[in-house]
Formats: structure tokens, C-alpha cells, sequence
């Protein structure tokens, strides 16, 4: 009974300071006269949101196939098995012009 007391009490001296900590910066960010830089920050560390995220995915993947197609135009060949692969490779984002870093 002692123990099953202890841990109510416990337990909601913790649910009573996670609600006084959710509560305070509601308050602080309800503020009207907020200057422009601080709601661009607040904006910006949001969650993104379902369609904002696809666009990402989908510009992403755009840029890696276009750049994909430019290898495979100056002769990259990634269907085959190459045993000199890691140059042929190197040799194409030269002649494309595209970084080593860029295809990762």
C-alpha cells in the first residue's frame, strides 16, 4: 500500500511538471509583437509536412536518375559486371563533369 502511494505520488508530481513545462513556452510564443527572424526560426524547425516531404523525395530522385542518365551517356554501364568498375565509373563523372561525391 506504502509503495503504491509513493509511486501515485510519483507519478503525478511528474504529469503535473510536464504540463507546467508544455504550458510556460505556450504562453512565450503566443506573443504579438514576435519580430520577423524569431517566427521564420519557429517556421523553419517545424515538422515538415506529408506533401513537403514527397516533393523532397521526389526532387532527390529526379537529380540522382539525371544524373544517372549523364553517366550512363558517357559510358557507364551499371547492369554489367565489371571487374575494373570503380574506374570505369570515375572515368564517366569526368568526362560528365559530375563530382565523386555527387552519386552518393
Amino acid at each position: 500500500m506504502k509503495r503504491f502511494r509513493l509511486k501515485a505520488i510519483a507519478l503525478g508530481f511528474t504529469v503535473t511538471t510536464l504540463v507546467a513545462g508544455s504550458i510556460v513556452p505556450a504562453f512565450a510564443q503566443g506573443d504579438s509583437g514576435a519580430s520577423d527572424a524569431a517566427k521564420a526560426m519557429a517556421a523553419s524547425s517545424a515538422k515538415p509536412t506529408k506533401a513537403e516531404r514527397k516533393a523532397a523525395r521526389k526532387q532527390a530522385r529526379d537529380k540522382k536518375n539525371a544524373e544517372l542518365k549523364k553517366l550512363e551517356a558517357n559510358g557507364y554501364q551499371p547492369g554489367r559486371a565489371d571487374p575494373n568498375y570503380p574506374q570505369n565509373l570515375q572515368d564517366a563523372q569526368k568526362k560528365a563533369g559530375i563530382g565523386q561525391g555527387a552519386s552518393q
